[in-house]
């Protein structure tokens, strides 16, 4: 019996490892599975190639295990200021994504990093930058979309008739 075999082409190590950084955890599964190539006889500088890292860093997985034990494969606790916004403020915030901008007295129809920095700004007297309120509604699953434009005065035949227009003519 043969053993199975990868066949569909969009699956490749690229993309895993893409959405080993989306999925929440998935990069403590790639410590274990590193940690036990090494384990089974594999050396650093290959498990690094494999999972596209660099040597130093599995080398520094290898030293905690050493250290710590099977603890070490967690993730610790990074230091830093901590965010904006808590609780209270997300839900305030999901409330408010769930209507239109126009609603809140803000000018645009459609929210966007700039019109939630505007709202947060007004109604919770908390300062974000665009980018800040870009990342939060990006956790929030809402994601960026730029506005159609239909030009309702278009018609089939007049589109037809000036892309015709423009193609050259011999």
């Amino acid at each position: 019996m043969n053993a199975l075999k990868i066949t569909n082409k969009n699956i490749t190590r690229e993309p895993l490892l893409t959405m080993a950084d989306k999925i929440e955890g998935a990069w403590i599964g790639v410590r274990i599975a590193g940690l036990l190539l090494i384990l089974s006889g594999w050396k650093s500088t290959a498990v690094a190639k494999l999972f596209n890292l660099s040597r130093p860093s599995v080398i520094s997985w290898i030293k905690r295990a050493n250290e710590e034990g099977v603890i070490s494969i967690e993730d610790k606790p990074r230091s830093g200021r901590p965010g904006k916004l808590d609780e209270k403020v997300i839900s305030v915030l999901e409330e408010a994504l769930s209507k239109n901008p126009e609603e809140y007295n803000l000018s645009r129809f459609r929210w966007d990093g700039v019109v939630v920095v505007e709202f947060i700004k007004k109604k919770l007297n908390i300062s974000l930058k665009p980018r800040q309120a870009r990342n939060w509604l990006k956790k929030l699953g809402y994601v960026r979309k730029r506005p159609i434009h239909n030009y309702i005065q278009a018609s089939d035949k007049g589109v037809k008739e000036f892309r015709q227009s423009l193609k050259k003519k011999f």
